[in-house]
């Protein structure tokens, strides 16, 4: 039953490759066409979205709850924001070094009409480092949920979690309510992913006739430059990161997020595939308080491909209108862009929105600049948005390991395919709580599928 279940999703994302190929071919063979299918893949996306606000509550709330002390927690969290600033730190180094070696925008000229591109996204950005603090805070605890922030539910769920854990045993029938309800929302989110071929193919297709073939090679240095830059830091920095901290070979863990990687790459959003991240990431072995905590802020703090996307991008404009950077100027228009992106990971467009605004507080006469490359912008959202997610997973797996939250021996068997995930139910009961709390997590999964736990007998036959 169960290699029957593996089967099945396989053959789903087999039809993602293929949704993504011939939604490439219409695009190319009927552009009018294609640009009219752009809901379909909208629409896709949409359904992901709405299930992300749940999925972080229920994780945050059962992983902080389950805790017995609150300085775990705020360890957790006090070491992953420093891990990501230092990355955030080198992941903009990486891009300036590359940006002034390759000079990418040498050549290009601005025309009349990529001139009001920049203006318009210089709107959707953030105005200050202000602004971003106080939208933290919801207008209610229900709107956090509502409005779709990341961050908003990111705070309830945290204060949700603390007032379980002071509760003590008064909390504990509320948490095995929200395990249920945990359980539930996975299983939506296992429905709506047999949805993806057809996402994938209206999302391909509508990008392919928008941007069209002349785009691409014209600004096909940028790209490709991007593409590579990326690929140096996913391979060369995480990866060794990966290896020294952890003893895991990068290969192996990109390799058991690969139907993660496809989703993300047919839709060019990160936050398409957050959940089955959290998932995954608990079913490997690092504890339940670890994934709530590191996943969730990552998205919106430990944006690596996104700092190298706003670094190259920025020079390419400088030097497409003949007004380079200085390197004072680069330095501090991009930390500014990186403290006004925070909060925007995952979504489409949302790093043109942070390039335009971030260029229009430091240089406004380099914000026309930005119709040079609205264009390819979205290939480049693909190489942001898989760069990020490659960065939030090593981000996980070495606070797991920093903070001795990960079964290692689990690791290796999962990695090496001895314990296959469970692509029906998202869920993997047992392994999500710390050590120290693994047997009191047994008895309330035990508790949670008295009645018929026959999903969680099979897990924990495989183990």
């Amino acid at each position: 039953m169960a290699a029957a279940r593996r089967d099945r999703t396989h053959f789903l994302y087999i039809a993602v490759v293929i949704a993504v190929a011939l939604g490439i071919l219409v695009g190319f063979a009927a552009p009018g066409v294609a640009v009219e299918l752009k809901p379909i893949g909208t629409g896709f996306v949409s359904l992901i979205t709405m299930m992300i606000s749940p999925i972080i509550f229920c994780t945050i709330v059962l992983g902080v709850g389950s805790v017995r002390k609150a300085a775990k927690v705020g360890a957790v969290g006090g070491l992953a924001l420093g891990y990501f600033l230092v990355m955030s730190t080198v992941a903009l180094a990486i891009g300036l070094v590359v940006g002034n070696i390759l000079h990418p925008g040498d050549g290009l000229h601005l025309t009349e009409s990529t001139k009001g591109v920049g203006a318009a996204q210089a709107e959707g950005a953030s105005s200050s480092t202000t602004d971003f603090l106080l939208g933290i805070i919801p207008k209610t605890m229900v709107s956090a949920f509502t409005e779709g922030s990341v961050l908003q539910t990111l705070l309830i769920a945290l204060l949700a979690g603390f007032a379980l854990q002071a509760m003590g045993k008064a909390g504990e029938p509320v948490l095995r309510g929200i395990g249920h309800i945990q359980r539930l929302v996975f299983r939506i989110l296992a429905m709506i992913m047999w949805a993806a071929p057809i996402g994938a193919f209206g999302a391909m297709a509508a990008v392919v006739g928008e941007t069209g073939l002349d785009a691409l090679k014209s600004l096909a240095v940028i790209m490709i430059g991007f593409y590579v830059t990326c690929a140096l830091f996913v391979f060369i920095v995480l990866g060794t990161l990966l290896r020294l901290f952890t003893g895991v070979n990068l290969f192996l863990l990109l390799k058991y997020l690969a139907r993660e990687f496809l989703l993300i790459l047919s839709t060019s959003s990160s936050e398409s595939a957050l959940p089955r991240l959290i998932a995954k990431m608990e079913h490997l072995g690092v504890s339940r308080p670890v994934v709530g905590i590191v996943v969730p802020t990552g998205y919106s703090f430990n944006l690596d491909g996104t700092a190298i996307y706003l670094t190259m991008a920025s020079l390419f404009i400088a030097d497409g209108m003949d007004q380079p950077l200085a390197l004072g100027e680069q330095i501090s228009l991009l930390v500014f862009m990186i403290i006004a992106s925070k909060g925007a990971a995952g979504v489409t467009g949302a790093g043109l929105a942070t390039l335009a605004g971030g260029l229009q507080s430091h240089r406004p006469e380099l914000v026309d600049g930005v119709g040079l490359i609205v264009g390819i912008d979205r290939f480049m959202s693909e190489a942001r948005a898989l760069t990020n997610f490659a960065g939030n997973a090593v981000a996980t797996m070495l606070v797991g390991t920093w903070t001795k939250e990960i079964d290692k021996e689990r690791v290796n068997q999962v990695l090496a395919g001895q314990l296959p995930f469970d692509e029906k139910t998202l869920l993997d009961d047992g392994h999500g709580g710390s050590p120290e709390d693994a047997e009191a997590d047994a008895d309330r999964s035990r508790e949670q599928d008295a009645p018929g736990a026959q999903a969680g007998e099979k897990t924990q036959a495989g183990v």
